[in-house]
C-alpha cells in the first residue's frame, strides 16, 4: 500500500523525476561529521509549502528539515538563477508538448502593483492604483506561460519596467519574439521605435472598448497569469526583503504549474 503524502504541496515522484535534471549538479556539504546527508526533495517540498501556505521560515514543519538550511538552499539559488532556469527550461517543454515551437513569437506585457508586509526598502506609492508597495511587470506567450519578469517599486513606469523585462528576456525569446501585446499605459510612439531598433518587436496597444469591467482581446491572457500567482499565499502581498527573492517565489510558482502539466 502507497504511504499518502504528508502535504498536498509535496511533489509526486513523476514531479520529482521531471525536476531532478534542472537542479545544479554540484555536491553539497552536509554541514559536518555525523550529520545525514540534505535531502533535496525535502528542500523542495519544504520551499513549495512555504509558498503555498504563505507561513514564515522559521514555522517551517520540521518534516521538510531544518528551516535554515532549507532557506540557505533557497537563497543560493535564488543568487545563482536557479528558479529562472528551471522555469525557462520547462516553459520550453510544456510548449513544445502543446505542438508549439519552444521559444514564442509573440506575447503580452503587463504589470500588477502588490502591497508589500513591512519591509522598508524597493517599494514605492503606485498613485494610480493607490498601491503602496512593489510592482511586478510580466512578459508572457499566447498560452499565458511567462517569458520574463522584473519586480520593482510600485512606483516605477510602466515604459521602463517594460525595458527591464526586455533586458531580463532569454536571448532565444528576443530574438523569435515578433509582436507583443500591451495596454493604454505602455502608449507612446517613443517606446514602439524603442522596441523595433532594439529587438525588432511590433509594439501593439490593445485598447478598451467601453467602460466597466471586460475582458480585453489579447491582453486577458497575461491577466489570468496573475490570477495564477495569486493562487500562491505567498504572493498575495509582497513579503520579501529582496526583490530577488520575489522574483524567484514567481519562477517557482510557473514551474510548479509546469510541473503538474508536464508531469
Amino acid at each position: 500500500m502507497n504511504t499518502p503524502k504528508p502535504y498536498p504541496t509535496d511533489l509526486t515522484q513523476a514531479q520529482w523525476e521531471q525536476l531532478v535534471p534542472l537542479l545544479p549538479k554540484r555536491k553539497w556539504r552536509t554541514g559536518g561529521p555525523g550529520r545525514p546527508p540534505v535531502d533535496l526533495r525535502g528542500v523542495i517540498n519544504g520551499i513549495l509549502y512555504l509558498l503555498k501556505t504563505g507561513g514564515q521560515w522559521a514555522m517551517l514543519p520540521k518534516d521538510f528539515g531544518c528551516y535554515k538550511t532549507v532557506n540557505a538552499y533557497f537563497n543560493t539559488w535564488c543568487k545563482e538563477g536557479t528558479f529562472k532556469r528551471i522555469q525557462q527550461a520547462l516553459t520550453q517543454q510544456e510548449r513544445v508538448r502543446q505542438g508549439r515551437l519552444s521559444t514564442p513569437s509573440a506575447g503580452c506585457l503587463d504589470s500588477q502593483s502588490i502591497k508589500t508586509a513591512t519591509q522598508g526598502k524597493s517599494k514605492g506609492y503606485d498613485a494610480g492604483k493607490k498601491v503602496n508597495g512593489r510592482k511586478r511587470h510580466l512578459l508572457v506567450d499566447t498560452m499565458g506561460l511567462m517569458t520574463s519578469v522584473f519586480v520593482s517599486s510600485a512606483d516605477w513606469q510602466d515604459r521602463d519596467g517594460l525595458k527591464e523585462v526586455m533586458k531580463r528576456c532569454p536571448a532565444p525569446s528576443k530574438k523569435h519574439l515578433q509582436k507583443v501585446w500591451v495596454d493604454e499605459g505602455y502608449r507612446g510612439e517613443a517606446l514602439k521605435t524603442w522596441m523595433a531598433e532594439h529587438y525588432q518587436i511590433d509594439l501593439e496597444v490593445v485598447e478598451r472598448t467601453g467602460p466597466g469591467f471586460q475582458v480585453v482581446k489579447r491582453r486577458w491572457v497575461v491577466e489570468r497569469t496573475f490570477a495564477w500567482l495569486l493562487n500562491f499565499r505567498r504572493l498575495s502581498k509582497d513579503y520579501e526583503v529582496l526583490t530577488r527573492s520575489s522574483e524567484a517565489f514567481i519562477h517557482l510558482a510557473m514551474s510548479y504549474l509546469l510541473l503538474k502539466r508536464l508531469a
